[in-house]
């Protein structure tokens, strides 16, 4: 028997509203009821959770700077790869890495609004 039945990817940020919506759209997901501003969390079709945590001293990771760890990337599954990019790009999403674009292993890697490291990769 299992522990828990799910698990919530939590991200720290300055502003998880704006966080919130970014992965809403990018995600197709839902915002759930609001309890606090300190807490966003949203509800994807497929079952994937996200919580957005406020931290007023939030500084966003460096990564793949080798000084600093990396904490955690998302990575999203997409059928197709260039359509995905133009709209997280459109959402507000900067490019990190997209130097090895093509072919059936294309990974790109981007930072959220927040600064977030997360890729696209081919399904």
């Amino acid at each position: 028997m299992p522990v828990a039945t799910t698990a919530v990817l939590s991200l720290d940020c300055a502003e998880p509203e704006e966080l919130a919506e970014f992965y809403a759209e990018v995600l197709g997901a839902e915002i759930q009821e609001v309890t606090s501003l300190d807490r966003i969390d949203i509800a994807a079709p497929g079952g994937a959770r996200m919580s957005f945590l406020r931290d007023h001293g939030y500084a966003p990771p460096s990564w793949p700077r080798p000084d600093d760890s990396q904490q955690a990337h998302l990575e999203l599954l997409v059928d197709d790869i260039d359509a995905a990019e133009r709209k997280v790009v459109d959402l507000g999403a900067r490019p990190l890495d997209t130097k090895n674009n093509g072919g059936p292993r294309d990974i790109r890697l981007y930072s959220d609004p927040a600064g977030h490291p997360f890729r696209l990769r081919l399904v």
